[in-house]
Protein backbone atom coordinates (compact mmCIF):
# COMPACT_ATOMS: atom_id res chain seq x y z
CA UNK A 1 0.00 0.00 0.00
CA UNK A 2 1.36 3.42 -0.76
CA UNK A 3 1.39 6.32 1.17
CA UNK A 4 0.09 8.80 -1.11
CA UNK A 5 -3.15 7.98 -2.18
CA UNK A 6 -5.13 11.38 -1.62
CA UNK A 7 -7.29 14.14 -2.36
CA UNK A 8 -7.75 16.39 -5.18
CA UNK A 9 -10.29 18.87 -5.78
CA UNK A 10 -14.12 19.65 -3.48
CA UNK A 11 -14.89 19.98 0.13
CA UNK A 12 -14.30 17.18 2.93
CA UNK A 13 -15.02 16.81 6.64
CA UNK A 14 -11.46 16.82 8.25
CA UNK A 15 -9.57 16.85 11.06
CA UNK A 16 -6.28 18.81 11.52
CA UNK A 17 -4.27 20.12 14.30
CA UNK A 18 -5.29 24.14 14.38
CA UNK A 19 -3.42 25.99 17.20
CA UNK A 20 -2.02 22.75 18.87
CA UNK A 21 -5.75 21.86 18.97
CA UNK A 22 -7.25 18.45 16.68
CA UNK A 23 -10.68 19.98 15.16
CA UNK A 24 -13.24 18.28 12.89
CA UNK A 25 -15.24 20.38 10.52
CA UNK A 26 -15.81 20.49 6.64
CA UNK A 27 -13.32 22.24 4.82
CA UNK A 28 -12.23 23.00 1.04
CA UNK A 29 -9.40 20.30 0.06
CA UNK A 30 -6.36 21.20 -0.50
CA UNK A 31 -4.46 19.75 -3.74
CA UNK A 32 -1.04 20.58 -1.81
CA UNK A 33 -2.04 17.48 0.99
CA UNK A 34 -1.15 15.33 -2.07
CA UNK A 35 1.92 13.25 -1.34
CA UNK A 36 2.94 12.30 -4.98
CA UNK A 37 1.40 11.06 -7.98
CA UNK A 38 1.11 6.95 -7.24
CA UNK A 39 1.04 5.55 -10.67
CA UNK A 40 -2.47 3.02 -10.97
CA UNK A 41 -4.42 5.35 -8.92
CA UNK A 42 -8.18 6.46 -9.85
CA UNK A 43 -10.24 9.68 -8.96
CA UNK A 44 -13.56 8.87 -7.78
CA UNK A 45 -16.59 11.52 -7.94
CA UNK A 46 -17.87 10.28 -4.21
CA UNK A 47 -21.89 10.35 -3.81
CA UNK A 48 -22.44 8.48 -0.14
CA UNK A 49 -20.15 7.67 2.42
CA UNK A 50 -20.87 6.51 6.00
CA UNK A 51 -20.02 6.98 9.77
CA UNK A 52 -18.52 4.31 11.63
CA UNK A 53 -17.15 3.55 15.27
CA UNK A 54 -13.33 3.94 14.00
CA UNK A 55 -14.33 7.61 12.27
CA UNK A 56 -14.84 8.29 15.89
CA UNK A 57 -12.32 7.34 17.33
CA UNK A 58 -9.88 9.30 14.22
CA UNK A 59 -12.36 12.33 14.97
CA UNK A 60 -10.25 12.15 18.29
CA UNK A 61 -7.30 13.05 16.48
CA UNK A 62 -3.71 11.80 16.90
CA UNK A 63 -4.43 10.91 20.36
CA UNK A 64 -6.55 7.66 20.29
CA UNK A 65 -3.99 6.23 17.83
CA UNK A 66 -5.93 6.13 14.71
CA UNK A 67 -5.72 9.26 12.71
CA UNK A 68 -2.08 9.08 11.00
CA UNK A 69 -1.74 12.03 9.03
CA UNK A 70 -2.18 15.49 10.00
CA UNK A 71 -4.49 16.73 8.14
CA UNK A 72 -7.13 13.88 7.44
CA UNK A 73 -9.69 13.26 5.47
CA UNK A 74 -11.98 11.36 7.28
CA UNK A 75 -14.31 8.41 6.17
CA UNK A 76 -13.29 4.56 6.09
CA UNK A 77 -15.78 3.77 3.09
CA UNK A 78 -16.92 5.62 0.38
CA UNK A 79 -19.29 4.99 -2.85
CA UNK A 80 -19.56 6.94 -6.32
CA UNK A 81 -17.88 7.00 -10.29
CA UNK A 82 -14.41 6.72 -11.64
CA UNK A 83 -13.94 10.42 -13.01
CA UNK A 84 -10.35 9.38 -13.41
CA UNK A 85 -9.15 5.98 -14.18
CA UNK A 86 -5.71 5.14 -13.65
CA UNK A 87 -3.91 1.82 -15.36
CA UNK A 88 -5.56 -1.66 -14.95
CA UNK A 89 -8.61 0.26 -13.32
CA UNK A 90 -12.47 0.40 -13.75
CA UNK A 91 -13.21 2.94 -16.68
CA UNK A 92 -14.75 6.11 -16.41
CA UNK A 93 -18.03 6.37 -15.19
CA UNK A 94 -17.98 3.18 -13.23
CA UNK A 95 -20.12 3.02 -9.86
CA UNK A 96 -17.61 1.66 -7.38
CA UNK A 97 -17.53 0.82 -3.56
CA UNK A 98 -14.40 1.35 -1.48
CA UNK A 99 -13.68 0.39 2.03
CA UNK A 100 -10.77 -0.88 4.41
CA UNK A 101 -7.17 -0.13 3.43
CA UNK A 102 -6.69 2.16 5.40
CA UNK A 103 -9.03 4.79 4.29
CA UNK A 104 -9.90 7.36 6.92
CA UNK A 105 -6.72 6.70 9.17
CA UNK A 106 -3.52 6.58 7.14
CA UNK A 107 -5.02 7.88 4.02
CA UNK A 108 -7.46 10.58 3.38
CA UNK A 109 -11.01 9.22 2.84
CA UNK A 110 -14.62 9.04 1.79
CA UNK A 111 -16.38 12.07 3.22
CA UNK A 112 -15.59 14.33 0.83
CA UNK A 113 -16.88 15.18 -2.32
CA UNK A 114 -13.56 13.95 -4.23
CA UNK A 115 -11.53 10.97 -3.31
CA UNK A 116 -8.16 9.13 -5.70
CA UNK A 117 -7.31 5.78 -4.28
CA UNK A 118 -4.97 2.79 -5.60
CA UNK A 119 -7.08 1.43 -8.19
CA UNK A 120 -6.77 -2.12 -6.45
CA UNK A 121 -8.67 -0.70 -3.68
CA UNK A 122 -11.89 0.01 -5.96
CA UNK A 123 -14.36 -2.87 -6.70
CA UNK A 124 -17.02 -1.89 -9.10
CA UNK A 125 -20.46 -2.34 -7.69
CA UNK A 126 -22.15 -5.63 -8.97
CA UNK A 127 -25.50 -5.35 -10.75
CA UNK A 128 -28.19 -4.42 -8.06
CA UNK A 129 -26.43 -2.26 -5.85
CA UNK A 130 -26.45 1.44 -6.93
CA UNK A 131 -24.04 3.72 -4.91
CA UNK A 132 -26.76 4.00 -2.16
CA UNK A 133 -27.43 1.01 -1.15
CA UNK A 134 -23.85 0.45 -0.67
CA UNK A 135 -22.92 2.80 1.80
CA UNK A 136 -26.27 2.13 3.29
CA UNK A 137 -24.53 -1.40 3.18
CA UNK A 138 -20.69 0.24 4.44
CA UNK A 139 -18.27 -1.19 5.97
CA UNK A 140 -20.20 -2.00 9.05
CA UNK A 141 -22.49 -4.42 6.66
CA UNK A 142 -19.48 -5.94 4.92
CA UNK A 143 -17.83 -7.05 8.13
CA UNK A 144 -21.13 -8.57 9.45
CA UNK A 145 -21.00 -10.26 6.01
CA UNK A 146 -17.76 -11.84 6.88
CA UNK A 147 -19.04 -12.39 9.94
CA UNK A 148 -21.66 -14.62 8.77
CA UNK A 149 -19.64 -16.56 6.20
CA UNK A 150 -17.09 -17.08 8.76
CA UNK A 151 -19.50 -19.04 11.10
CA UNK A 152 -21.33 -20.77 8.22
CA UNK A 153 -17.26 -21.71 7.21
CA UNK A 154 -16.98 -23.11 10.18
CA UNK A 155 -19.97 -25.46 10.02
CA UNK A 156 -23.02 -23.29 11.50
CA UNK A 157 -26.26 -24.03 9.82
CA UNK A 158 -30.07 -23.20 10.14
CA UNK A 159 -31.54 -25.65 12.40
CA UNK A 160 -28.07 -25.80 14.89
CA UNK A 161 -29.70 -23.87 17.75
CA UNK A 162 -29.50 -20.16 18.68
CA UNK A 163 -26.76 -17.70 17.58
CA UNK A 164 -26.00 -14.90 19.56
CA UNK A 165 -25.15 -11.58 18.05
CA UNK A 166 -23.13 -9.42 20.59
CA UNK A 167 -23.32 -5.18 20.17
CA UNK A 168 -26.82 -5.70 18.76
CA UNK A 169 -28.16 -2.32 18.18
CA UNK A 170 -24.56 -1.33 16.28
CA UNK A 171 -24.08 -0.99 12.42
CA UNK A 172 -22.54 -4.66 12.44
CA UNK A 173 -24.85 -6.70 14.82
CA UNK A 174 -27.93 -5.18 13.61
CA UNK A 175 -26.90 -5.73 10.02
CA UNK A 176 -25.67 -9.27 11.63
CA UNK A 177 -28.90 -9.87 12.32
CA UNK A 178 -30.99 -9.25 9.46
CA UNK A 179 -28.23 -12.03 7.44
CA UNK A 180 -28.35 -14.30 10.06
CA UNK A 181 -32.19 -14.32 10.32
CA UNK A 182 -32.57 -14.00 6.16
CA UNK A 183 -30.61 -17.49 6.70
CA UNK A 184 -33.01 -19.23 9.12
CA UNK A 185 -31.15 -19.11 11.59
CA UNK A 186 -32.46 -18.54 15.02
CA UNK A 187 -31.11 -15.03 16.92
CA UNK A 188 -30.55 -13.70 20.07
CA UNK A 189 -29.78 -10.27 20.51
CA UNK A 190 -27.84 -8.64 23.48
CA UNK A 191 -28.38 -4.75 24.03
CA UNK A 192 -28.15 -2.18 26.71
CA UNK A 193 -30.76 -0.19 24.89
CA UNK A 194 -34.29 0.01 24.63
CA UNK A 195 -34.21 -0.99 21.14
CA UNK A 196 -36.50 -4.09 21.60
CA UNK A 197 -39.19 -3.95 19.03
CA UNK A 198 -36.49 -3.45 16.34
CA UNK A 199 -33.83 -6.18 16.77
CA UNK A 200 -37.35 -8.49 16.73
CA UNK A 201 -38.37 -6.18 13.61
CA UNK A 202 -34.57 -7.30 12.27
CA UNK A 203 -34.97 -10.76 12.71
CA UNK A 204 -34.64 -11.16 16.97
CA UNK A 205 -36.30 -13.92 18.28
CA UNK A 206 -35.08 -12.96 21.66
CA UNK A 207 -33.20 -9.95 23.73
CA UNK A 208 -30.53 -10.18 26.52
CA UNK A 209 -29.56 -7.85 28.57
CA UNK A 210 -26.06 -6.66 28.14
CA UNK A 211 -25.77 -6.25 31.51
CA UNK A 212 -26.13 -10.60 31.12
CA UNK A 213 -23.53 -10.77 28.36
CA UNK A 214 -20.68 -8.49 29.89
CA UNK A 215 -20.76 -10.03 32.98
CA UNK A 216 -17.58 -11.11 34.58
CA UNK A 217 -17.80 -14.52 36.17
CA UNK A 218 -14.96 -16.76 38.25
CA UNK A 219 -16.34 -19.62 36.33
CA UNK A 220 -14.01 -20.82 32.85
CA UNK A 221 -17.10 -22.59 31.40
CA UNK A 222 -21.00 -21.72 32.01
CA UNK A 223 -23.88 -23.50 30.83
CA UNK A 224 -23.35 -24.15 26.76
CA UNK A 225 -26.11 -22.01 24.89
CA UNK A 226 -24.79 -20.72 21.81
CA UNK A 227 -24.40 -22.53 18.51
CA UNK A 228 -21.99 -19.42 17.40
CA UNK A 229 -21.87 -15.81 18.37
CA UNK A 230 -20.98 -12.57 16.10
CA UNK A 231 -19.26 -10.29 18.60
CA UNK A 232 -18.98 -6.57 17.61
CA UNK A 233 -18.03 -5.53 21.26
CA UNK A 234 -14.74 -7.46 22.81
CA UNK A 235 -13.64 -7.29 25.99
CA UNK A 236 -15.51 -8.79 29.02
CA UNK A 237 -18.89 -10.00 26.34
CA UNK A 238 -16.55 -11.94 24.27
CA UNK A 239 -15.07 -13.93 27.35
CA UNK A 240 -18.87 -14.27 27.72
CA UNK A 241 -19.27 -16.06 24.79
CA UNK A 242 -16.81 -18.18 24.60
CA UNK A 243 -17.63 -19.97 28.11
CA UNK A 244 -21.07 -19.96 27.12
CA UNK A 245 -20.79 -21.11 23.43
CA UNK A 246 -21.84 -24.88 22.39
CA UNK A 247 -19.67 -27.96 21.78
CA UNK A 248 -17.56 -27.20 18.92
CA UNK A 249 -19.40 -23.81 18.17
CA UNK A 250 -17.76 -20.54 16.72
CA UNK A 251 -17.58 -16.96 17.80
CA UNK A 252 -16.96 -14.42 15.31
CA UNK A 253 -15.22 -11.81 16.35
CA UNK A 254 -14.97 -8.15 14.97
CA UNK A 255 -15.10 -5.33 17.58
CA UNK A 256 -13.66 -4.05 20.55
CA UNK A 257 -16.37 -1.09 21.73
CA UNK A 258 -16.15 -2.86 25.30
CA UNK A 259 -12.37 -3.11 25.56
CA UNK A 260 -9.35 -4.46 23.58
CA UNK A 261 -8.13 -6.97 26.62
CA UNK A 262 -9.62 -10.43 26.83
CA UNK A 263 -10.03 -12.35 30.08
CA UNK A 264 -10.81 -16.23 29.27
CA UNK A 265 -9.04 -19.38 29.99
CA UNK A 266 -8.11 -22.38 27.91
CA UNK A 267 -11.15 -24.81 29.02
CA UNK A 268 -13.18 -23.54 26.25
CA UNK A 269 -11.22 -24.44 23.27
CA UNK A 270 -9.95 -27.89 24.91
CA UNK A 271 -12.83 -29.23 26.75
CA UNK A 272 -15.67 -27.97 24.47
CA UNK A 273 -13.70 -27.52 20.99
CA UNK A 274 -14.56 -24.04 20.47
CA UNK A 275 -13.12 -21.85 18.13
CA UNK A 276 -12.40 -18.05 18.42
CA UNK A 277 -12.84 -16.68 14.60
CA UNK A 278 -11.40 -13.04 14.00
CA UNK A 279 -12.55 -11.09 11.36
CA UNK A 280 -11.07 -8.39 9.76
CA UNK A 281 -12.37 -5.75 6.90
CA UNK A 282 -9.50 -3.96 6.58
CA UNK A 283 -7.04 -6.08 4.75
CA UNK A 284 -9.33 -8.38 2.54
CA UNK A 285 -7.77 -9.30 -0.42
CA UNK A 286 -9.20 -7.96 -3.72
CA UNK A 287 -10.30 -10.80 -5.01
CA UNK A 288 -12.35 -11.75 -1.77
CA UNK A 289 -13.76 -8.42 -1.61
CA UNK A 290 -15.31 -8.70 -4.86
CA UNK A 291 -17.07 -12.16 -4.11
CA UNK A 292 -18.45 -10.43 -0.40
CA UNK A 293 -20.14 -7.56 -2.01
CA UNK A 294 -21.40 -9.70 -4.73
CA UNK A 295 -23.06 -12.06 -2.50
CA UNK A 296 -24.46 -8.51 -0.37
CA UNK A 297 -25.76 -7.98 -4.19
CA UNK A 298 -27.90 -11.53 -3.72
CA UNK A 299 -28.20 -13.85 -1.39
CA UNK A 300 -26.68 -12.59 1.63
CA UNK A 301 -28.30 -8.61 0.73
CA UNK A 302 -29.70 -6.83 3.86
CA UNK A 303 -33.70 -7.17 3.71
CA UNK A 304 -34.20 -3.99 6.56
CA UNK A 305 -31.86 -1.59 6.25
CA UNK A 306 -34.19 1.24 6.01
CA UNK A 307 -34.89 0.39 9.38
CA UNK A 308 -31.29 0.62 10.81
CA UNK A 309 -30.50 3.52 8.46
CA UNK A 310 -30.54 7.43 9.06
CA UNK A 311 -29.11 9.98 6.09
CA UNK A 312 -27.60 13.10 6.91
CA UNK A 313 -25.57 15.67 4.60
CA UNK A 314 -21.57 15.99 4.78
CA UNK A 315 -22.46 19.68 6.21
CA UNK A 316 -23.82 17.54 9.55
CA UNK A 317 -21.01 15.21 10.05
CA UNK A 318 -18.49 16.83 12.46
CA UNK A 319 -22.05 17.11 15.10
CA UNK A 320 -22.95 13.84 14.10
CA UNK A 321 -19.64 12.58 15.27
CA UNK A 322 -19.79 14.30 18.64
CA UNK A 323 -22.80 12.97 19.35
CA UNK A 324 -21.63 9.69 18.29
CA UNK A 325 -18.44 10.08 20.81
CA UNK A 326 -21.13 11.01 23.79
CA UNK A 327 -22.87 7.87 22.97
CA UNK A 328 -25.62 8.79 20.88
CA UNK A 329 -26.94 6.92 17.94
CA UNK A 330 -27.03 3.30 16.79
CA UNK A 331 -27.16 1.59 13.69
CA UNK A 332 -25.93 2.77 10.35
CA UNK A 333 -25.55 6.83 9.65
CA UNK A 334 -25.54 6.89 5.65
CA UNK A 335 -23.84 10.39 4.63
CA UNK A 336 -24.91 12.08 1.20
CA UNK A 337 -21.46 13.74 -0.07
CA UNK A 338 -22.51 15.05 -3.30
Amino acid sequence: MSDAAGISTGRGVVGQTVDEEWQVAVRPLEPAWLEGEVEGEVEISVEWSTLNFKDGLAARGPKAKVARLDPLVLGVDLAGTVATEGAGGPQVGTAVVANGWGLGTSHHGGLATSARVPAGWVVPLPDGLSTRDAMAIGTAGFTAALCVLALEAHGLQPGDGPVLVLGAAGGVGSIAIDLLAAQGHEVVASTGGGDHDLLRELGASEIVDRAETSAESPKPLERERWAGCVDAVGGASLAYALRTLRYGAAVAATGNVGGAELHTTVFPFILRNVALLGVDSVEVPAERRAEVWGRLATDLRPRHLELVTREIGLDEVPDALTAQGAGAGQGRTLVRVD
